[in-house]
């Protein structure tokens, strides 16, 4: 079929047609999977992050955190305060483990793994150190708002570990000397 012959230019007319179709729809799965698999994320973040709105948590993806990557932040503050005395007490270790779960950490995930090293090995100082400074890069990423209530969630668990074993036949004062500096530390790292 010679090139001029109106049916040669019809049918290359609709394989040009189909080509560019099919790139539309080629270009068009690939922004679905990209915005299905950010909602996958922002869902898994959404339970187990102190902060639940879209917008916020849009942010906090877009910093390069995920659900594995928070776990790890929520649960640092809590080892750090249960080793505060030098041994963990079983209802340290209790109350890490059940904050823990509730952020989703389940036995038998990677972040339960390291989780349960950390509270049978004591980590050293370097842990503490990156997530002050993790805390402190992340904190002047975010409101004044969602700081706040960052700081609020962690600090409130890492107390509550605090008094998990403290004081004397539950009289008296349950938070150490010694957990009382970690939870300053803590503290700090948020005003960084």
């Amino acid at each position: 079929m010679p090139p001029d012959d109106p049916k040669f230019l019809h049918k290359r007319g609709k394989a040009l047609e189909n080509e560019f179709f099919r790139r539309q729809d080629e270009s068009q799965r690939l922004r679905l999977r990209e915005k299905e698999e950010l909602g996958e994320r922002r869902a898994a973040l959404k339970q187990i992050a102190v902060v639940t709105d879209d917008a916020t948590i849009d942010r906090i993806l877009d910093l390069g955190i995920t659900a594995e990557t928070w776990a790890a932040v929520s649960l640092v503050p809590l080892v750090e305060v249960a080793w505060a005395n030098g041994q963990i007490e079983e209802a340290e270790r209790r109350s890490v483990l059940a904050a823990a779960e509730a952020n989703g950490v389940t036995p038998g995930s990677a972040s339960y793994e390291i989780l349960d090293d950390w509270l049978a090995h004591r980590p050293d100082g370097r842990l503490m150190a990156a997530w002050s400074a993790y805390i402190a890069r992340l904190g002047a990423d975010l409101s004044p708002a969602e700081k706040h209530a960052l700081r609020d969630e962690l600090m409130g668990r890492a107390r509550h570990v605090a008094e998990a074993a403290g004081g004397f036949l539950g009289l008296g004062n349950k938070i150490s000397t010694e957990e009382r500096v970690i939870l300053e530390e803590l503290e700090k790292a948020f005003k960084r």
